[in-house]
Formats: C-alpha cells, sequence, structure tokens
C-alpha cells in the first residue's frame, strides 16, 4: 500500500481547511507504553487509535516464515535420516563421522556470522531466499559424497546454507512478530520442529521401497528449490517510499518496529555503521548455548540412557527421543499465547524450573515410566525457552537485528553440538544418568537469569 504520495500531495480541501485554521494543534501519536515488570512488550495500537486487524500482506508474510521454518527443518531432517546409508556409501568409520560433522557445524556456524550483517544491510527479504536455494541445493552433496574429504566439503557446503537461512528466516520472523504487535516466534520454531518430524516419515518410507541417497536427497533439493522459489513471493518487503519492513534499507532508512521505535543510526550511503555487540546480546547467546546444550544431550542421549542404564529394549528405548520431541513440538505450539499472559521472564524462569525438575526425575528413576515422563516433562520445559533468546536479540536494536540474531543463533548451535562432546567423556568417570545434573545446572542457570529476556 502505498500512502506516501497521497500524503504529499494534499488535496485542496484539506489545504483550505489547515489554512482556515492555523492555530489548531497538530494531531500527536500517544507514545508507546514500556514494557511491564515480567518482560511483556507492549503490543496492540497506542492510546486513542483503533487496532487493526493483519493484513492480507502480514498474513502472508507469516506463512512465508512458517514455509521456510519448515523446509529448513525438513531439509536437515533429511540429512538426518539418511546419515547411515551415506557413512556406508562414503566407507567412513562412526569415528571418522564424528570428526566430519564438525564440517557441518563449522559451515553453519560461518553462514550465521556472515549473514547476520548482511541481514541488516540489504534485507532477510534477500537472504532468507538465497539461504534456501543455498541449503537446499546443497543436500544433493552428502548423497553424491564417495569419500570422507568429498563428504566433509558436502557438509561444509550444507551447514553454510543452513547457517545462511537459520539467521534470514529468524530475523524475518522477528519483524514478523514485531509487525504483528504480539508474540508469535515460538510457533515458527514448532513449524520447524514439524519439519523435522515429516522428514523422518519421508525418509523412512522412501527407503523401505528401496531409493538410493542420492535419488532420495536429489528428489528432495529440487523440491526445496521450488517451495523456496514459491514462497519468496509472501516475505516482507522494503516498500519504495518507507522504512524497510524486514530490516533492510530503503530511502536510507532501517526497519522501525510497530511502535515507531528502535531507528538506527545510519552512515552514508544507507549503510548501518559499525556497532559493538551489546553485553546483553552476549548473555543472550550464552543463554542460548546453555538451553541447547540440554536440547542437545536430549537428543543424543535421551534413548542410550532408557538403553544401558534401565535396560529397555531398543523399541521402548526410542520412545525417550520421540517423547520428547513431541512436548517440544506441542510446547511451541502453546507457547506463544502462554508469553502474551505472563511474560517472556516468567515463561524462561518457570519453564527452565520445570525442565530441570523433570530431567532430575528421569536422572534418579528406577523405572522406565518415570523415566519417559521425566523426558517428556523436560521438553516441555525447554520448548518455549528458547524462542525468547532470539526474539529478544532480534528486538533488541531494530538496526542490527541480523547480526544479533547471528550471535544467539551460532551460540546455541554450538551448544547442541557440544552436547555430545560434553556428556561423553563424563560417562567415563560417573554413570550417565548422573551426568544429566549438568544439564540441570544449565537450567537452574537460566532461570536465575532469566530478566535479561526483558524487552527493554
Amino acid at each position: 500500500m502505498n500512502t506516501s504520495s497521497a500524503s504529499s500531495s494534499p488535496s485542496p480541501s484539506s489545504s483550505s481547511s489547515s489554512a482556515a485554521s492555523p492555530s489548531s494543534p497538530a494531531p500527536t501519536t500517544a507514545p508507546a507504553a514500556p514494557p511491564d515488570r515480567d518482560g511483556r512488550p507492549p503490543t496492540g495500537p497506542p492510546a486513542g487509535s483503533a487496532a487493526a486487524p493483519p493484513d492480507r500482506r502480514l498474513r502472508a508474510a507469516r506463512l512465508a516464515t512458517f514455509g521456510f521454518f519448515g523446509l529448513n527443518g525438513f531439509v536437515m531432517g533429511m540429512w538426518i535420516v539418511h546419515i547411515p546409508a551415506i557413512e556406508h556409501r562414503t566407507g567412513v568409520t562412526h569415528a571418522v563421522l564424528g570428526w566430519l560433522l564438525l564440517f557441518l557445524g563449522g559451515g553453519a556456524f560461518a553462514g550465521m556470522q556472515l549473514c547476520g550483517p548482511l541481514t541488516d544491510r540489504f534485507g532477510s527479504h534477500r537472504v532468507v531466499p538465497a539461504g534456501g536455494l543455498l541449503c537446499s541445493a546443497a543436500l544433493v552433496l552428502p548423497g553424491l559424497a564417495q569419500g570422507p574429504w568429498a563428504l566433509a566439503a558436502a557438509l561444509l557446503v550444507l551447514g553454510f546454507g543452513n547457517g545462511c537461512l537459520d539467521v534470514g528466516m529468524n530475523t524475518h520472523a522477528v519483524h514478523v512478530e514485531s509487525r504483528y504487535g504480539r508474540p508469535v516466534m515460538s510457533a515458527f520454531h514448532a513449524v520447524f520442529s514439524v519439519g523435522g518430524v515429516l522428514a523422518a516419515l519421508v525418509g523412512a518410507r522412501t527407503l523401505s521401497w528401496g531409493w538410493s541417497a542420492p535419488v532420495t536427497l536429489s528428489c528432495i533439493a529440487a523440491l526445496g528449490v521450488a517451495v523456496t522459489l514459491v514462497t519468496t513471493t509472501g516475505l516482507l518487503r522494503p516498500r519504495p517510499d518507507g522504512p524497510a519492513p524486514d530490516g533492510g534499507p530503503a530511502n536510507q532508512s532501517l526497519a522501525e518496529d510497530t511502535n515507531g521505535h528502535g531507528d538506527a543510526e545510519v552512515a552514508p550511503g544507507g549503510k548501518s555503521g559499525k556497532r559493538r555487540t551489546p553485553s546483553r546480546i552476549w548473555a543472550l547467546a550464552v543463554l542460548a548455548l546453555a538451553l541447547m546444550l540440554c536440547e542437545g544431550v536430549a537428543n543424543d542421549w535421551s534413548a542410550l540412557h532408557l538403553r544401558d542404564v534401565l535396560d529397555a529394549p531398543a523399541a521402548t528405548a526410542a520412545l525417550a527421543y520421540g517423547a520428547f520431541a513431541t512436548a517440544m513440538t506441542v510446547g511451541r505450539f502453546a507457547t506463544d499465547r502462554v508469553v502474551a499472559r505472563i511474560g517472556p521472564v516468567r515463561l524462561v524462569r518457570y519453564g527452565t524450573a520445570l525442565a530441570a525438575a523433570g530431567l532430575v526425575a528421569t536422572a534418579l528413576s528406577p523405572w522406565i515410566p518415570l523415566a519417559l515422563a521425566g523426558w517428556t516433562v523436560f521438553g516441555i520445559g525447554l520448548s518455549g525457552c528458547i524462542p525468547q533468546f532470539f526474539s529478544a536479540a532480534g528486538h533488541a536494536d531494530a538496526g542490527a537485528s541480523g547480526a544479533n540474531v547471528s550471535r544467539v543463533a551460532g551460540l546455541g548451535y554450538l551448544g547442541v553440538l557440544a552436547g555430545p562432546a560434553v556428556i561423553g567423556p563424563l560417562t567415563q568417570v560417573i554413570p550417565l544418568n548422573l551426568t544429566f545434573f549438568l544439564p540441570v545446572a544449565l537450567c537452574a542457570l537460566a532461570a536465575c537469569t532469566a530478566g535479561v529476556v526483558r524487552a527493554r
């Protein structure tokens, strides 16, 4: 909607009206309310104005963001499903594969740190489709690799594309949430989880049909490229006559949030000046690392815990991760409503306390049903916390939202990778179930420092 042309060329009636009453005071906009003590940002329009429902363009942007989160989860899930087949094709051992996975993590971290500033400079509406195309196309490469070095290069490229898409879509989600004026971030992360579940189902089906990894991954890559091209049309784009809604430049302006705050200092030529990362962003990043390490522990050790500590059959042990992942997904779909009611500070505080209680029950339980219940509670508690770190980082500075999100995402991703690396050596010293008190301590740390997510 182009509104500036109408405002810049007033009608004769409006001109005569203004001339007839020169002393009439200019209309003023009520200042936005500050965040409350629980970290809830001011939502809705300023006082005295009518609430407007999201327009078609904003709803399309939300659907497009859902699409990219789902695509990211689906693409990376398809890689995970085919790890055994690719390991067999390349002839690498478990130990070598463990080292090769570092290339995936390193590529993702590099992509996140590079694309954060690029998102602030050029806008998430450009970075998101670029990341989607690269991540989708790169999925072909691991399936074609025939040796360890080729697989290392393939994982580096796939990780880089994943990192670019991750930062771009989370930054775009921040801008969509800002324009909605209410929490919507957690639902995006829930759809990412749904994408991973869908990948597991599709991958299991194609493997049962006897499809090879190169064939399946090539088909999924083509599908991902097509989805990216179609979904891109719904992303928020800057108007030529107004500020960019997605963090990119438009008429040398950077994005504003729905209350008109967050203007960034802009260098000549429309480029944002070099900024120091605030200590609050680093605090959010460290907490993201801590809680994503907890998530990584559940991903990699939950099934082994039931099998090795409680002597559960393999089929029953697999239910541990299923219970955790399902709880995470369902919890994230419910989180936005909870945040709107109690605020992000209380959600992180109570959520991490609940997660710690669930994991303590799991660690000390001698019974399989109680351990499964503990993993479920652990997932519910963690589910809504991590999206709050992304949201808080993105809203901290509208002109540097991409860079801030990249810091949180980058350290958080390192936490996921660190989970297996930290717990593994500890099992040489203490029983596996007792190593879970490390993530319990990290949850307690997050509960004590939850105030960092409060809107400023």
